[in-house]
């Protein structure tokens, strides 16, 4: 059997073990969906990327993206790590600044601007839908955000390639301190074909982020996310929905995972054609062969 080229990088991190883990595998020659979804199952990682050639024109690369269950359209650190990858084993090179990732979601821009700690990826993210705008007292919601006091903005179903409950909470402690109740979760993410609950509450900027992020994902065994690209996309984009974007600019910075070990740093933007950008700095922490 082929050796293949195997990464496993740390994404939106500054240091290894303060982002979300990712594995991609470079050399995929004879790969079928299900020898994809059996190497994804076995990393047991939240994410497995497969890079191939591109097929569309001025595409960069072409991504398939594999969580242990299923494939998946879109997910934003799978991207932003996927892009690294590419670029860390000369299979793509920006142009002017840009890469073209190629997709079930279509072809999405990345952004690649050089920095001290190395490249800052951003990828743009595909168009937020509002799903719906709850009240807390929503019998689907109501013991699913019992622990979270409540903040400015009502809970919103939003969907960007996944979908989340947005809730807002009355602070940063609050926030920090929650203890989320699976089961109650859980059930929301059956009952409404979401993600689960991405909760947020606004930072006063002395930690070096505007805001604070958990993601409990209850759809598909509960856990906590180290740091959701695509949860966060979403949020930035509900927020500019309100005007009630934190940061300068459209420009802002989250944090997320601290609760679970971690200390990821999303840099989110907004632009002017409203379009969302979700990126951060990648760390390589493993590079050899997966023999498959």
């Amino acid at each position: 059997m082929p050796l293949r080229r195997y990464l496993q990088l740390d994404v939106f991190a500054d240091r290894p073990g303060a982002g979300n883990p990712l594995a991609v595998v470079l050399d995929t020659d004879g790969l079928d969906d299900a020898t994809m979804q059996a190497i994804a199952r076995w990393t047991r990682l939240p994410e497995t990327t497969f890079i191939f050639a591109p097929g569309a024109p001025g595409a960069s690369y072409r991504v398939r993206i594999f969580s242990p269950q299923r494939e998946v359209p879109f997910a934003g650190h799978p991207s932003v790590g996927s892009a690294f990858a590419a670029l860390d084993a000369g299979l793509a090179a920006p142009v002017d600044g840009r890469l073209l990732q190629e997709g079930i979601a279509g072809l999405l821009p990345l952004s690649v601007d050089d920095g001290d700690g190395g490249p800052v990826i951003a990828v743009r993210t595909p168009r937020a839908e509002v799903v719906e705008v709850a009240t807390r007292d929503d019998r689907r919601l109501a013991a699913a955000v019992a622990a979270l006091p409540a903040g400015t903005l009502p809970p919103a179903l939003v969907d960007g390639g996944r979908r989340w409950w947005l809730v807002e909470v009355a602070d940063e402690a609050a926030l920090r301190g929650a203890r989320p109740d699976w089961e109650e979760i859980s059930a929301l993410a059956r009952d409404t074909g979401s993600m689960g609950v991405c909760a947020f509450a606004r930072a006063d900027g002395s930690g070096g982020h505007d805001l604070a992020v958990r993601a409990f994902v209850g759809a598909s065994g509960p856990f906590e996310d180290a740091a959701s690209g695509a949860a966060n996309a979403i949020l930035a984009a509900w927020l500019a929905h309100n005007e009630a974007l934190p940061g300068r600019d459209g420009r802002y910075v989250a944090s997320q995972g601290r609760e679970i070990g971690a200390d990821a740093r999303l840099q989110l933007r907004v632009d002017a054609d409203g379009d969302v950008w979700s990126g951060g700095r990648v760390q390589p922490v493993v590079r050899g062969h997966i023999d498959w």
